[in-house]
């Protein structure tokens, strides 16, 4: 049953980025800017150059859906593509790093997720 549960919420994921791609498609970009910009959310790893609480901290905030969709709200709001774009790469790198099992970082190891732990974990 947990298996179920687990493909049903990647199923789910893999819905919001296809979402993230179609939005994406009514702005007027060249079709590489997505991939080229996908990543560029994990920069916000930086922070674990202080320490895992900080790093764990800025990480969460660039990997929280709700902070994509309001910036793509805010942009729609102000007809301003370059907000949407931002709010969308946010939303559709969240989704995509759920659809392969990362999810938003616990304050002890860049490793512990609230989806699990990523990768064996060492004891």
């Amino acid at each position: 049953m947990i298996n179920e549960m687990k493909n049903l919420l990647k199923l789910e994921e893999v819905g919001q980025f296809l979402l993230s791609i179609i939005l994406f498609n009514q702005l007027h970009y060249a079709w590489w800017v997505f991939p080229a910009y996908l990543l560029l959310p994990d920069l916000s790893m930086i922070g674990y150059l202080i320490n895992t609480k900080v790093g764990a901290r800025f990480y969460n905030f660039f990997h929280h859906k709700l902070v994509g969709i309001a910036i793509f709200i805010l942009g729609f709001s102000l007809t301003n593509e370059i907000l949407i774009l931002a709010g969308l790469i946010l939303f559709g790198h969240s989704s995509m790093d759920r659809m392969f099992g990362y999810g938003l970082k616990l304050n002890d190891n860049f490793r512990h997720t609230h989806l699990g732990w990523i990768g064996k974990r060492n004891t």
